[in-house]
């Protein structure tokens, strides 16, 4: 720290004792007996120390140096008795004027001694007044920091509590117990010599009796102190050590003072004395190179102990006052308040509170500066400063949870705007986030900077952040399902395109069928991408989530078209396209005719050729491949990939295959059953056609039917009956209603017929059947043992 000296101080700072005067100051230009002031009347630490021991002579003496310090009140001849004991210059009192002489704490060489004596301000000076604070930081730095600490005082101070310093020695003692109490590093208490020099010693009294009588207020005093708890069984005698002497009136005999003088600096100097005050167990084992930093470290502990911070009597009422009023504005301003805060706490954005708070608040101050501001300056404003951190601390919760509030309000705000903007089919997007958020962070900022206070370093950044951040992923995750919702329109729009065409397609096998099935999937997914990209300009994405969205597209697509594909070659669907191949190869010839299977027909050739011809749509339905190279091309290289990169577990290559090998012999066996079934039924009907009704039947239908025509016609009853059947209809002719009856008695007869038909059939079979047409039976021709079995069981059944 750098040291602030008045004029006439640093005048004085570069004087040397050369001898004694009348008034104990000396004039002299030799370095090792200049002063330096430590500590100056502002309570700073000097950054002069080291150098200044090193012009002492001192920077290289090791252990080899003792400290010495002087404390007492104001004006009891401490300076005057250091320069005669020391051979110091420190500035001494015009006792003319009785004032303060020393400020701070000065420190000087003795002269002939390897010893740094401080001259220590004097307490209980009215020029500071009730302000002790520097008193008692300098009498515990000197107690710390010296080996012998001089406590100076009048012999009818004795015996006195404040005239003796008792009071400030007692806070001293208390402090220093807490802050240098603890052993040192060898296990060793640091010892302090305390030695009272009583002044003005007239001999009424003995010294024994003086001695006794300080002896036991130091006791007394120690006893009383407030000890860690670690300490508390110490002693002052593990401290500190007591020693005494006495003065005379330096006015009124002067020679006896001198002599006294001289006889007690021999004390300082005669090591040989058994009562010789700079002895080892004194010393602090500080090397003299380390004296200045091991005193600033001091004075650091010192200045930052709050135990030395004790009021005077006018902070204290100050304090109580200033409390009270302080108590009283606080409890009209939590008044105030109080409404507020379930409004707040139930979740619900309080209009204009930013105001309220302010008046709240100015109110209270104003209650405060009213009644307060008469007291103690410093106290009044420490305290104001304290309402306000309450007052602030107060009403935080209500401004943070305003915010939170605002955070809410805007964000369901935003959402419900994003979702009244959205309804229809037309509508961009990428506006109706941007209107959306603009309002949002605007009604949020308005709100937060109306609740906000200047004079408070209150911030809404944080929230706004948070707000900002969440808006955004409400936007984004809007976006995300407004696309997949994009992409599932498209998607069913794709499977309702793709539908027709693959079943048209699929019902036709040709060789060129997956060329056109995958065409038409080419052409739709083409349309599919271009709405999705041509829709997506409005939804503000990222090239990024089009290409997932294209991928995913392209995946569903193709899974749509494999669906599809999958539902028409399903087994039941398969096996009815095989059938429906295979009857149209063999019941109908080129023409289209259905065939009427006589005896003379190659039944078995044109059997085998549907059958191998049928047969041959199983390689062709097992596998998408398509003949023209570049759709072959295309797909895998296209869709696979985009396809891969959205699911690694999607395997295209795979889902070219329809059928495998073992369920494409299954279907082929289970064919050859079904078309074996179509073989025997036409074996069957040449054998019907061999059976027919003969035409003379008719004939005698005629004969034996005609005395029931006579007896229609001439009963009364069933000729009014054919009567009513004549009138009935005329009269569906009339209506118009020809048509409808003529396909119900068509639709009746011909299922009569169909019923006799079978009828008769039977009936004219099984007799035929009797006879054998053939050397051989039909089911020894067949290959199949099945259908062989079958076969003859049909036969036995007929």
């Amino acid at each position: 720290m750098s040291v602030a000296l008045t004029s006439s101080t640093a005048t004085k700072a570069v004087a040397a004792v050369n001898g004694y005067h009348t008034n104990g100051n000396a004039t002299s230009n030799d370095p090792s007996i200049e002063r330096v002031q430590i500590i100056d009347d502002e309570k700073r630490f000097t950054s002069d120390l080291t150098p200044q021991i090193e012009r002492w002579g001192l920077q290289n003496a090791g252990f080899d140096y003792d400290i010495v310090a002087v404390f007492g009140s104001q004006s009891t001849g401490k300076s005057t008795l250091l320069n005669r004991l020391c051979g110091t210059n420190f500035d001494v009192m015009d006792e003319t004027r009785r004032q303060q002489t020393t400020k701070g704490i000065w420190m000087c060489r003795g002269k002939g001694m390897n010893v740094m004596v401080m001259d220590v301000e004097g307490t209980d000076g009215r020029e500071r007044g009730e302000d002790q604070d520097f008193e008692r930081k300098s009498a515990l730095f000197s107690l710390a920091s010296s080996e012998v600490l001089i406590v100076n005082l009048w012999e009818h101070q004795v015996g006195l509590y404040q005239g003796a310093n008792m009071g400030l020695l007692k806070t001293v003692f208390e402090v220093n117990l807490g802050l240098f109490g603890k052993k040192s590093a060898d296990g060793r208490s640091q010892r302090t010599l305390l030695l009272f020099v009583i002044r003005d010693h007239i001999g009424t009294t003995p010294l024994a009796n003086l001695q006794a009588t300080l002896t036991a207020d130091m006791n007394k005093i120690w006893g009383s102190l407030s000890k860690p708890p670690e300490l508390n069984d110490r002693q002052l005698s593990d401290y500190f050590d007591l020693s005494f002497a006495a003065l005379p009136h330096k006015i009124l005999v002067p020679d006896k003072f001198e002599a006294g003088v001289q006889d007690l600096r021999k004390r300082f100097t005669d090591k040989s004395r058994e009562d010789y005050v700079f002895k080892p167990m004194y010393h602090k084992r500080i090397p003299a190179d380390g004296v200045a930093f091991y005193m600033e470290n001091i004075w650091e502990q010192v200045q930052s102990n709050k135990d030395l911070d004790l009021p005077t009597q006018q902070e204290l009422l100050a304090q109580f006052r200033c409390d009270e009023i302080a108590t009283v504005a606080l409890s009209e301003f939590n008044e105030q308040a109080k409404p507020q805060r379930k409004p707040i706490e139930s979740g619900k954005v309080v209009e204009g509170l930013g105001n309220m708070m302010r008046s709240w608040k100015a109110g209270a101050l104003a209650r405060y500066d009213r009644d307060a501001s008469r007291y103690h300056q410093g106290v009044y404003k420490r305290k104001r400063a304290d309402l306000i951190s309450v007052i602030d601390s107060t009403i935080s919760p209500l401004f943070l949870g305003q915010l939170k509030n605002l955070h809410k309000a805007c964000l369901v705000s935003f959402k419900k705007e994003m979702v009244d903007g959205m309804r229809g089919d037309s509508y961009d997007f990428a506006e109706i986030v941007k209107t959306a958020r603009t309002r949002c962070e605007k009604r949020f900022l308005e709100g937060a900077k109306e609740a906000s206070l200047e004079d408070t370093d209150w911030s809404y950044e944080e929230e706004f952040t948070l707000l900002s951040e969440e808006v955004k992923n409400v936007a984004d995750q809007c976006r995300k399902d407004e696309t997949k919702k994009m992409v599932n329109v498209i998607e069913r729009n794709f499977k309702r395109n793709i539908s027709e065409p693959v079943d048209l397609y699929l019902n036709k096998a040709t060789p060129d069928m997956w060329d056109k099935v995958l065409k038409a999937f080419r052409e739709t997914l083409e349309k599919a991408e271009s709405s999705y990209l041509t829709k997506a300009k409005s939804f503000s994405c990222t090239d990024e989530e089009n290409a997932t969205a294209l991928s995913t597209l392209r995946k569903r697509a193709w899974l749509a078209l494999r669906s599809k594909i999958d539902e028409q070659t399903s087994d039941a669907a398969f096996l009815a396209k095989l059938r429906t191949h295979f009857e149209e190869l063999f019941r109908y010839d080129e023409h289209g005719v259905p065939r009427v299977w006589k005896p003379e027909d190659d039944i078995d050739g044109a059997f085998k050729k549907a059958k191998d011809r049928t047969l041959e749509l199983i390689p062709l339905y097992s596998k998408i491949s398509p003949i023209e190279p570049s759709l072959a091309y295309t797909l895998p290289s296209e869709t696979s990939d985009s396809l891969s990169a959205e699911a690694d577990d999607f395997d295209f290559p795979s889902t070219l295959l329809i059928f495998s090998e073992t369920k494409a012999v299954d279907l082929t066996n289970r064919f050859r059953k079904d078309a074996d079934a179509y073989y025997v039924e036409a074996k069957r009907s040449t054998v019907a056609t061999m059976a027919q009704i003969p035409y003379w039947m008719y004939g005698v239908l005629v004969v034996l039917g005609w005395n029931e025509a006579m007896v229609v016609l001439f009963n009364p009853l069933y000729f009014a009956m054919l009567l009513v059947l004549l009138a009935s209809s005329w009269f569906i002719v009339q209506m118009g209603l020809v048509g409808p009856v003529f396909q119900v008695l068509r639709t009746v007869g011909n299922e009569i017929q169909r019923q006799v038909s079978n009828r008769l059939r039977e009936h004219f079979s099984e007799a035929a059947l009797a006879q054998p047409v053939r050397t051989q039976p039909i089911e020894d021709q067949l290959e199949n043992d099945e259908i062989k079995q079958e076969v003859r069981v049909k036969r036995e059944r007929f």
